[in-house]
This record gives structure tokens, C-alpha cells and sequence, in this order.
């Protein structure tokens, strides 16, 4: 399973809608990047797997609101109750787990072959080697070049950094 060469930390995150009306989300490197995959029929729908995306509005989460007027000269300031700022939303957690969950199964049942994934499924494909379960590390063209020749990859999503 090749993984893409990224830091999540440094991902932007889109609301994309389809031209069927399916809403979703996905996230990318940098804005050249999904420009790019959008440009190759590579971002395509999860729902109807349709390739004309578009990106949607998305607002701003804004975890507390704007500070109160400062006390007038000679009175004590007003004690305020702020509401506790969610980080993440619930299903975000659990989005985040199962990606925890998965990344955990693969490397207890999958040999890491690092960065010479694409050799290795070349070799266990075309039978110079026993076939098992591997993961590594390959580029996008590399992982394009290993569907051309009818080698079946997944890309293993990357982890999410926990402070995001």
C-alpha cells in the first residue's frame, strides 16, 4: 500500500461537492495539489465516484467568541462563564481513531518494505517472490505505474497529527 509522502500538519482541508450534489471533504497538501489532481480526474466523489468536483464554501471554526469590553476604571471585572472549546467534533475522533485502527493493522500483519514498495509488488506480481502483505513508502507516479501494469495498491491515508 503506497502512502503518500506528506505532513498532515501542513494539510489544507476542502468542502467539495460533486455535480450530482454530494457533500464532502478532503484534504490536500497545498492548493496547487488538489488544482492538480482536480485537473486529472483524480478527485472524484466517494459517494458516485463522479470526477467533476468542485470546492464549496466553507466557514471558518472559531472556537471562542470576541473578548468583552474591559471593566469600567474603579470596578471589579465580571466573572464570565465561557463555554469549553471543543478541538474536535465527535465524528472527527472517531475518524481520527479508526485511521489510528487501521494504521496499527496493517503494520501488525503487513511487512514494511519502506520505499522500495514498488519493486516489491513488482517482484510478488509477476511471481519472483512469495506474495504477502507489504506497505511502504511510493510516489504518485510510481503508484500510477503500478495500476498500468495491473498491480492492484491502495494508498494508506496518512495519520492525523492530534493537534490539529
Amino acid at each position: 500500500m503506497p502512502r503518500p509522502r506528506t505532513d498532515i500538519g501542513s494539510m489544507i482541508r476542502y468542502a467539495l461537492a460533486c455535480d450530482t450534489g454530494h457533500q464532502f471533504e478532503s484534504w490536500f497538501p497545498s492548493s496547487a495539489s488538489y488544482d492538480a489532481q482536480a485537473e486529472q480526474g483524480l478527485v472524484t466523489c466517494p459517494f458516485c465516484n463522479s470526477a467533476k468536483v468542485a470546492k464549496q464554501l466553507m466557514a471558518p471554526a472559531l472556537g471562542r467568541a470576541a473578548p468583552a469590553a474591559p471593566p469600567a476604571p474603579g470596578t471589579a471585572p465580571e466573572p464570565r462563564a465561557e463555554a469549553p472549546v471543543r478541538l474536535t467534533a465527535e465524528p472527527e475522533r472517531q475518524v481520527r481513531a479508526m485511521l489510528r485502527a487501521l494504521h496499527e493493522h496493517v503494520a501488525r500483519t503487513a511487512d514494511h518494505v519502506g520505499e522500495t514498495f514498488a519493486a516489491e509488488a513488482r517482484r510478488m506480481h509477476y511471481g519472483e517472490v512469495e506474495p504477502r502483505a507489504i506497505y511502504g513508502e511510493a510516489t504518485l507516479n510510481e503508484a500510477r505505474s503500478l495500476l498500468d501494469e495491473g498491480i492492484a495498491v491502495q494508498p494508506l491515508p496518512p495519520l492525523p497529527d492530534d493537534r490539529n
